[in-house]
């Protein structure tokens, strides 16, 4: 019967899967437009998985327009280090436009150097379409068809001459976008619906020179006008460009670039509600899906198959202890219970302990509800940032839990400092992530990326923190002190009980570690892809398996710890609240190793100071990660505690 009790549940979990890992809401209202009115382009920021430096549109030499204004930007996309800013790239709704001649820039020494570091760090180009990212259609090597999208076209790229082994850098100045649309038959208006920019075939390439891709071209004219610019590397009368004009522009001082483009507009069949698939179905493979799901399965039978074992070794101990107090068989007790009377012993540091599982409520909290609405599909790709200020936001407001839970633990340690404590618990996290931040931010400012938080964000956040965050936690504080003290189901004795000497593999150290290692193989998979969407520049959608290894994780650091628990218990040893803490909490630890193992294997980080940067990242991420699953095997262990001692009979 339990056995298929657990495959009805796997099938349900498996179900809830599938149909919520593709689920998500568009994040903004649909535009309809009429043929021929203005589309605007915007830029965003340059971006390279090589060094995870962003940069401004407009620190490399581009065409800029008049006045350059920076677009309405959430906390979010400023944490993200998104600068959404106008472009002199302007189109009109369903009117193609070949070879538009934008600029001519004369590289000095100075921007002809950023161009060229630019394109050593494979730096790619940002734009937006009615708030679609602009794509480049990515053929795949081993053959197979199928539409996969890289975001963004890269700045440049090198080559070199036939007969020459020195090698050139050359600039992407010509730029061929498509437009697809979706087409109301009844109105004549229509929807955007994608945004690309295509490899170039109007023309035929230099045979002295060989790329994989290119849309550079050194253009050529007689006399440059500024208000009315013309290439003779277009035809005059149909625009297109000049069979032959191959020769690709190469980057240098004092070289001068003429900056073009091109736009198609095509029909699609693809509706408005759906235009962000393409651009989420971007990863090659769908085989590691097998792999995530029979992770899954694993860890649900493994806790099955535990939470089992556990409780009816469990309920055969309680059983055995209420019998022998009703026979006179028990003046030697033995087991867990031989240490009922300190079992609920105040553990040294307990303001520590209590700040901590107060923090780790409030991520938790955060946590939760940042998924649920993740899940719900609120926090859809196409709300840029919209998930980082959520889970500010949501930090915020949940310190007010972070405060009731560290009081009401403080209260029950029989502690009369709970001023104190709220402070700390207020503090002493955000503090730790704040000095770290504030380091990797100067880092970023020292780089002049456009990462770096402006000073005006940074008192955004200091005042969320200390206007909102702060004052919630000491009310939150103030309600959990005010409440009656929890109640120890048995009495503490005055004198402690001396600890026998443990067998090597009960000692701290190696059960502690040992704790860790079922949460983190809960998680390590689904973890792959969540770096993945992080530091390779890719869309995170998948909510619905997030959601489903939140759960799992949850229920292995709850089990894992009340097993551990038990048997330290069994071996009289009643030092738990710091243990249990400790050995769920220990799989942050095997996370951060995990981050060592994916940035050589998967990255190709270079840069110094963009390694300081992910490894200070991951060290943040495994620090909450710490303070999260601790706390959810604290309370496990608490509430196991609690519930044995209170079943058995003690004098």
């Amino acid at each position: 019967m339990d056995r298929r009790r657990s495959l009805w549940l796997t099938v349900i979990f498996i179900s809830l899967l599938s149909s919520a890992h593709s689920f998500y809401l568009p994040g903004v209202a649909p535009r309809n437009f009429q043929t021929g009115v203005p589309l605007n382009v915007k830029v965003n920021k340059l971006s390279s998985t090589k060094t995870q430096l962003p940069y401004d549109y407009y620190f490399l030499k581009y065409c800029r327009p008049t006045k350059i204004l920076n677009s309405a930007e959430n906390l979010g996309e400023v944490l993200r280090g998104d600068r959404i800013e106008n472009s002199v790239y302007s189109f009109q709704m369903r009117q193609e436009q070949p070879c538009q001649v934008i600029c001519k820039q004369k590289l000095n020494a100075k921007s002809a150097k950023n161009f060229k570091e630019m394109i050593d760090d494979e730096y790619r180009v940002n734009m937006i379409l009615d708030n679609l990212p602009v794509a480049v259609l990515r053929q795949r090597r081993d053959g197979i068809k199928s539409i996969t999208y890289e975001h963004g076209f890269r700045v440049g790229f090198q080559g070199n001459y036939a007969g020459s082994k020195e090698e050139k850098y050359f600039i992407n100045n010509h730029l061929s976008f498509r437009v697809m649309y979706h087409k109301d038959p009844e109105t004549d208006t229509a929807r955007i619906v994608g945004f690309e920019v295509t490899p170039n075939r109007n023309y035929v390439l230099a045979p002295l020179f060989s790329c994989d891709f290119i849309d550079s071209i050194n253009h050529e004219y007689k006399e440059w006008d500024e208000k009315n610019p013309q290439v003779t590397t277009c035809n005059e009368k149909t625009k297109d460009l000049v069979p032959g004009s191959s020769v690709p522009q190469e980057v240098d001082a004092d070289k001068d670039v003429v900056f073009t483009y091109d736009v198609s507009f095509e029909e699609s069949d693809v509706k408005w509600a759906s235009r962000w698939d393409t651009y989420l179905l971007m990863n090659d493979d769908q085989i590691h899906w097998f792999s995530i799901i029979n992770s899954l399965m694993i860890v649900l039978f493994l806790s099955g198959m535990v939470a089992m074992i556990m409780m009816r070794t469990l309920y055969r101990d309680i059983a055995n202890y209420n019998q022998l107090e009703t026979q006179d068989e028990a003046q030697e007790e033995t087991g867990w219970k031989l240490v009922h009377g300190d079992v609920f012993r105040v553990p040294t540091n307990s303001g520590l302990l209590c700040v901590y599982v107060g923090t780790g409520v409030q991520i938790f909290g955060m946590t939760l509800v940042t998924m649920i609405f993740a899940l719900l599909g609120f926090l859809s790709p196409s709300n840029r940032g919209g998930l980082m200020t959520a889970m500010v936001l949501l930090w915020v407001f949940m310190g007010l839990l972070a405060g009731y839970s560290s009081a009401r633990f403080y209260k029950m340690f029989k502690g009369t400092e709970w001023k104190r404590i709220t402070l700390k618990t207020a503090f002493m996290f955000p503090g730790i992530l704040f000095a770290i931040f504030f380091v990797l931010n100067a880092l970023i400012w020292e780089e002049h990326s456009s990462g770096a938080l402006p000073f005006g964000t940074m008192l955004a956040l200091v005042c969320l923190w200390f206007g909102i965050s702060v004052p919630l936690v000491f009310v939150g504080s103030y309600l959990g002190y005010k409440k009656p003290a929890i109640e120890d189901p048995v009495k503490t004795n005055k004198i402690p009980r001396q600890v026998p000497e443990l067998a090597w593999y009960m000692k701290p150290a190696f059960s502690v570690l040992i704790g860790g290692i079922l949460p983190f193989g809960a998680v390590f998979i689904e973890l792959f892809f969540i770096l993945t969407s992080i530091w390779l520049n890719q869309f995170y959608y998948i909510f619905g398996f997030l959601f489903i290894v939140f759960v799992i994780l949850i229920i292995t650091c709850a089990e894992i710890t009340v097993v551990l628990c038990y048997f330290q218990l069994c071996s009289e040893d009643y030092n738990w609240w710091w243990r249990a803490y400790l050995t769920a909490g220990s799989s942050a630890l095997y996370l951060f190793l995990y981050s060592i193992f994916y940035f050589f294997t998967k990255l190709e980080i270079s840069k110094l100071v963009s390694g300081i940067l992910y490894f200070g990242y991951m060290l943040i991420a495994s620090y909450a990660f710490f303070v999260l699953t601790g706390t959810i095997g604290f309370y496990a262990c608490f509430w196991f505690v609690r519930k044995i001692y209170s079943s058995v009979k003690i004098d």
